[in-house]
């Protein structure tokens, strides 16, 4: 699990998913540079079976925090289900991991879930692929 220290650290993780999981077969994840220590985080990891992992985080790694993400999944062109950080302040069910949650189907626009998974400070790429193992990979 890499931490949310340094830009080059996490960069490195990056960079090295495809070597630690062979389920992923390649990665256009980039990293954007804002200034020394805010960076955007964008792009895809393309896993085998058509299994795609969208992602886009902005980090903060001066305070070490991930200021907001999203995170999609697809299987084929369907898209699966997201996590994202957007508020829903008036949803008493997603209270308990405010703001953090999970959509899925049916209605996956509307359905949401409680997510003690997803975090503001440590990453959260580790999870989603495990996630992503653990749903959509019979185990070998």
């Amino acid at each position: 699990m890499a931490k949310l220290t340094s830009i080059e650290d996490y960069e490195i993780f990056l960079y090295s998913l495809p070597n630690n999981y062979r389920e992923i077969e390649y990665s256009t994840l980039v990293v954007k540079r804002y200034n020394r220590s805010i960076a955007e985080v964008s792009g895809t990891i393309f896993f085998k079976n058509n299994i795609k992992l969208s992602i886009k985080e902005l980090i903060d790694f001066r305070k070490g925090v991930i200021k907001t993400y999203s995170y999609e999944v697809h299987v084929g062109g369907n898209k699966q289900f997201w996590y994202d950080s957007q508020p829903h302040p008036n949803d008493a069910s997603l209270q308990s991991t405010h703001p953090h949650h999970k959509h899925i189907h049916p209605d996956i626009k509307h359905n949401r879930i409680p997510s003690k998974n997803m975090n503001f400070t440590r990453e959260n790429l580790s999870f989603l692929i495990e996630e992503i193992i653990i749903n959509f990979f019979k185990p070998t």
